[in-house]
């Protein structure tokens, strides 16, 4: 595991104190520490305000274009294909526009979700030109086509107008779709550029429905905030700006839920739905939407979202349960032989670069995750995607724009994108051989100096005694967190051990408990952790100093206050 540096963040200042004077000294500390200094900034983030603080569709590059387009569809009754990726993001950004048509009652839609091992990711030919053959006469993209310049040339001249909805980077050179919505194209002047898909097909609708005349109750399109709530913090974009609001919001309404699989497939995972959140959403929904495409198809997942019957919901809740078990299974004797190779190694590269052609590309991202996280640098996982070509995904700590560092050997790659720390290539086979030495050599001349990013920032240093539900009455307020707005971390220097103990069925989660000064327990919890992972004795009757985030745990229906576990120093 590779050593990391913590460093207690600045004080706050005099100014932002009198500003913020108002909130209580800890809120005002952990505002600071998110770049919040005044009282207005405050305000706009601890009560985020949908009709206020959500941006004007129209602001966004097409859209105006996007949405006449549509609105012809609508009306001269032409046949229009939803084509979702296959995702956590793209499935549930179908979802949206498929409760939309549904809403309006325009019958000639359909969605479309590639197979992941038959089709691969994005638009493909082979499914433009059936669509053709059904006399489709639009397809609107979620989550996926900004690099598809080939596909769209076949839609165009097949008579098939292709509105892109996407979030990913754009390439220099765009297709020539008849609309596209992406935020991050370099001549668009939306306020805020890193909505989801879901987000994007989200900001679609609300433009439908105010150029419109559908007869929608105002405020309708505000029960699609579930699903965009869902993708937006299962996509791990920042939870900032618009983000923010829409995951606020998203959660509050997946919390009311009415559709029958949101409900079982929470009753599935054990979760109380009306008390669901951000870690629910990443650690236990996520993963089973994905599970679909990863393990099966995933159309099994957009009908689990869509439906209102509640026995298809809970078949399909228990497939998606099954499919993910199995998933984890596979995921993890991947990464157990993955280590065993690189501790043969006699020295680890600055990219680690492994494969093997037994190995399925569609769960090779969780892999990377994974082995980034331990190793603590960039990671790119390959298997076979045909007897022609590999693909794989890599995942960055941070220290390199993982699509820039392709592009640097865009010769190399067949295909490349995604996010910049989170990407995915496909290469010949033939070339199998050369991929980690030209991964290296974009690496050493794109990588960012990290220096000081890498370091681990604590907001502040606690005593035991500050482990109350007044303080995570302050801590909560501040949710949901994510990328952007990280969990308030804590540092607690010279603690007792009063006990050390593993749980789990395969005892492969730890737990260290600690007395306050009153007796009362304090315990602190690391899943998927050892104590041989520290470089501290941590056992009984030893002091320690420990970083950790304050949680509140609802196991078997129980709140418990509790620590988990960042490091143990």
């Amino acid at each position: 595991m590779k050593m990391k540096k913590y460093s207690i963040k600045e004080p706050i200042p005099t100014k932002v104190k009198d500003s913020l004077s108002a909130y209580p000294k800890l809120m005002q500390e952990l505002l600071f520490r998110r770049g919040i200094k005044t009282s207005e900034d405050a305000d706009e983030f601890l009560n985020p305000d949908y009709e206020k603080h959500i941006h004007d569709p129209f602001l966004i590059k097409d859209m105006d274009i996007a949405v006449k387009r549509i609105l012809s569809a609508i009306r001269d009754n032409e046949k229009i294909v939803i084509y979702s990726d296959y995702d956590c993001d793209g499935i549930p950004g179908g979802v949206i526009l498929h409760d939309f048509f549904k809403k309006i009652e325009h019958k000639h839609v359909s969605n479309y979700i590639p197979h992941r091992h038959d089709e691969g990711y994005s638009l493909n030919i082979n499914a433009i030109k059936m669509f053709s053959k059904e006399n489709v006469k639009l397809i609107i993209t979620v989550d996926c086509g900004i690099t598809d310049v080939k596909e769209v040339e076949e839609a165009n001249s097949l008579g098939i107008d292709v509105i892109i909805t996407d979030h990913h980077l754009p390439t220099k050179k765009l297709p020539k779709a008849h609309a596209i919505l992406n935020s991050k194209q370099e001549d668009d002047n939306y306020p805020y550029d890193m909505l989801c898909g879901a987000g994007v097909a989200c900001k679609l609708v609300q433009g439908l429905i105010a150029k419109g005349d559908f007869g929608i109750t105002p405020g309708w399109e505000k029960w699609l905030l579930d699903m965009a709530g869902l993708s937006t913090i299962a996509d791990i974009v920042p939870l900032t700006g618009e983000n923010r609001v829409i995951a606020y919001y998203g959660l509050k309404v997946f919390r009311k839920s009415p559709r029958p699989g949101v409900q079982e497939l929470c009753r599935k995972a054990k979760i109380r739905l009306h008390n669901i959140t951000e870690d629910d959403i990443g650690f236990m929904v996520a993963p089973r939407i994905n599970a679909a495409s990863r393990m099966g198809k995933p159309m099994e997942a957009f009908y689990l979202l869509s439906t209102d019957d509640r026995e298809v919901a809970m078949n399909l809740s228990e497939y998606l349960n099954k499919l993910n078990d199995e998933r984890k299974g596979i995921v993890a004797s991947i990464v157990k032989e993955i280590r065993k190779r690189i501790s043969k190694r006699a020295d680890i590269k600055k990219v680690i670069v492994i494969g093997d052609l037994k190995w399925k590309p569609a769960l090779l991202g969780l892999v990377a995750h994974i082995l980034m996280e331990e190793y603590g640098r960039p990671i790119c996982i390959w298997g076979k995607e045909s007897d022609e070509i590999i693909k794989g995904s890599c995942r960055s700590t941070g220290d390199v724009n993982l699509v820039d560092m392709m592009a640097h050997q865009s010769d190399f790659f067949l295909d490349y994108g995604g996010h910049p720390f989170s990407s995915g290539f496909s290469v010949s086979r033939k070339n199998a051989h050369k991929l980690e030495e030209v991964l290296i050599a974009s690496y050493l001349e794109t990588k960012i100096d990290t220096t000081q990013t890498n370091e681990l920032m604590i907001d502040k240093q606690m005593s035991l005694e500050d482990v109350s539900w007044q303080t995570y009455s302050i801590i909560e307020k501040l949710a949901p967190f994510g990328l952007g707005n990280p969990k308030p971390i804590f540092l607690f220097k010279n603690i007792y051990i009063e006990n050390t103990k593993q749980f789990g069925k395969e005892k492969n989660h730890m737990q260290i408990d600690f007395l306050k000064d009153n007796g009362k327990k304090v315990s602190a919890i690391g899943f998927f952790t050892k104590p041989e992972q520290f470089k501290k004795d941590i056992s009984e009757g030893k002091t320690i100093d420990l970083v950790a985030t304050m949680e509140k745990s609802m196991f078997r229906n129980f709140p418990e206050l509790r620590l988990r576990i960042v490091d143990i120093l």
